[in-house]
């Protein structure tokens, strides 16, 4: 098992959010959880990497078996997890090639590459998901569109290849030649070794990435797991109509 979600309960501003969720992800799967705005998802994603604005109240989140309560967002990123966000920041004055380098050696000590190597690295990258070469030098997101910034980190996942990868509205905002680049780079991370969950509203995006399995989020718990076919449910029906 790489990811165990037991019984987790979350509070959010002395909020429950999270009422017992119970989740398991094993190496090579992909799944997706939907739901209505306000079930949780978010704060599931937040939980996972470690966002301290989210006290956990009961529960456990086991990692390859070991639980990671007790560490910090730069140590969940260290042991394999990456979050990518609904609304991207800006962040001034930090190239985005500059980052990157510096996270993929901290993420992958054993693994360093010259900074020549890691150049061609993220430059193929860059041309698989059509970002132009420039951005690579640009401070990270800004003046980037919202397109550009769900680009970059889909960028950013591909090069530092973690384990675990967390996404969470990676669709929300874009066109659909976009999502197609968007879905065809979480396509290529994912392999047998690395697993994927997805946060989303819409079945488009699911349509293109295709995951093992799709999960119904409501009032804080997984209400139903299934295939495809619940995803295209929510799609044609909404979330009213769904029997648990």
């Amino acid at each position: 098992m790489l990811l165990e979600i037991r019984n987790l309960h979350v509070e959010v501003e002395g909020k429950e959010v999270l009422k017992g969720l119970n989740l398991n992800i094993n190496p090579g799967e992909t799944h997706a959880i939907m739901g209505p705005n306000g079930a949780g998802k978010t704060t599931l994603a937040s939980t996972i990497m470690g966002n301290p604005k989210y006290m956990i109240t009961d529960g456990d989140i086991l990692f390859e078996g070991k639980s990671i309560l007790e560490m910090t967002v730069d140590e969940r990123a260290k042991f394999g997890i990456f979050q990518s966000f609904q609304y991207p920041e800006e962040i001034p004055g930090v190239k985005l090639r500059n980052f990157l380098k510096l996270a993929y050696d901290t993420v992958h000590p054993d693994k360093k590459l010259s900074v020549f190597d890691f150049g061609d690295l993220i430059v193929k990258q860059a041309d698989k998901l059509k970002i132009d070469r420039s951005f690579l030098d640009r401070y990270i997101n800004v003046g980037f569109s919202g397109g550009e910034r769900k680009k970059s980190e889909i960028l950013q996942l591909n090069v530092l290849n973690p384990k675990l990868a967390v996404l969470d509205e990676t669709d929300s905002g874009l066109d659909i030649d976009a999502l197609k680049i968007v879905s065809d780079g979480i396509k290529n991370f994912a392999n047998p070794k690395v697993s994927v969950l997805i946060i989303t509203h819409y079945q488009r995006i699911l349509d293109h990435v295709k995951p093992d399995f799709v999960h119904v989020f409501m009032n804080g718990k997984i209400v139903k797991t299934g295939g495809m076919e619940i995803a295209s449910e929510l799609e044609s029906n909404g979330y009213e109509s769904l029997t648990v």
